[in-house]
C-alpha cells in the first residue's frame, strides 16, 4: 500500500510540474563494441541541444570520439563506462575545435588519458584559448587499438576549417561529428566558422571515398539514418539558393 501511494505521489508531482527528471548523459548501443553517447549544451538561448559522441570498447581499453559538451559530465561519463565495461578510456580524439567536441580535453589530459586533435585544430584552439590535446595528428592517420583499427580523414573545410571524420573500414561506420547533419534538421546549424561552398565539395569527397557506410553518426540529433550525408548536401545546396 505504501509503495502504491508513493508511486501515485510521484505521478501527481510529475503531472503538476509537467516534466520528468532530465537525464544529462545517454548511452545507446550502436553495433557490437560501438556506442553513441549523448550530452547536452546550449548556444545561449537557454534551449538544450543534444550532442553526439561515440566510443569503442576494445581489449586494450576504450577510445572516445569527442568529449562531452556538458562540463559536468566529464567524470560521470568515465564512471559510466567503467561500470558498464570495466575498462578505462585510454584515448580521446576531438574532431574539430568547437567546445561541443573539445571541452573535456584538458580534464582528460590532466588524468593521464591520451588526447588527440589535428594540428589545424590545435592552432585554432590555441588562438582562441580553448582546451588543447596532448598529441597532434599531422595527416590522415590509421589508429590501432586492441583488435580494432580506424582512420581519421580531413575532407577539407566545411562546418569548420578543421573538421575531420573517423572511419571504421571493417564495420563501415562513419563518425562525422558536426560535419554531418542529422535528418531531423533542415538547418545547416552553426555557421560561425563554416564555408558553405567548400563544405559542399567536402561532402562529395566523403561520399566518393567511403562507400556504403552502414552507420553514419552526425554531431547532433538522430543518427539512425544512412541518408544523413545526402541530407547534409541537400541542406547546403538549399541554403545557397537565392
Amino acid at each position: 500500500m505504501r509503495i502504491f501511494l508513493l508511486l501515485l505521489g510521484l505521478l501527481f508531482f510529475e503531472n503538476i510540474y509537467g516534466q520528468r527528471i532530465f537525464q544529462k548523459l545517454l548511452i545507446t548501443p550502436l553495433y557490437k563494441d560501438f556506442f553513441v553517447y549523448t550530452t547536452y549544451g546550449s548556444i545561449g538561448d537557454g534551449n538544450l541541444i543534444p550532442a553526439n559522441g561515440m566510443y569503442l570498447v576494445t581489449q586494450k581499453g576504450i577510445a572516445l570520439l569527442d568529449t562531452p559538451w556538458d562540463t559536468t559530465q566529464f567524470q560521470p561519463l568515465l564512471d559510466s563506462l567503467w561500470n558498464r565495461h570495466h575498462l578505462k578510456v585510454v584515448m580521446v580524439i576531438s574532431t574539430h575545435s568547437h567546445d561541443d567536441r573539445t571541452a573535456g580535453l584538458n580534464y582528460y589530459k590532466s588524468i593521464g588519458i591520451k588526447t588527440y586533435t589535428t594540428q589545424l585544430t590545435d592552432k585554432i584552439s590555441q588562438k582562441s584559448n580553448e582546451p588543447r590535446a596532448e598529441f597532434l595528428i599531422m595527416q590522415d592517420t590509421i589508429f590501432k587499438l586492441g583488435e580494432y583499427s580506424f582512420q581519421t580523414y580531413y575532407p577539407g573545410q566545411g562546418h569548420s576549417p578543421d573538421n575531420i571524420l573517423i572511419w571504421f573500414p571493417k564495420e563501415k561506420i562513419l563518425y562525422g561529428g558536426c560535419f554531418i547533419k542529422s535528418i531531423e534538421t533542415e538547418s545547416p546549424g552553426n555557421l560561425s566558422d563554416a564555408n558553405i561552398d567548400e563544405w559542399i565539395k567536402s561532402i562529395k569527397k566523403v561520399q566518393k571515398r567511403f562507400k556504403n557506410p552502414q552507420y553514419i553518426i552526425p554531431g547532433h540529433q538522430a543518427w539512425s539514418s544512412k541518408e544523413s550525408l545526402n541530407h547534409t548536401l541537400v541542406i547546403l545546396k538549399n541554403y545557397k539558393r537565392p
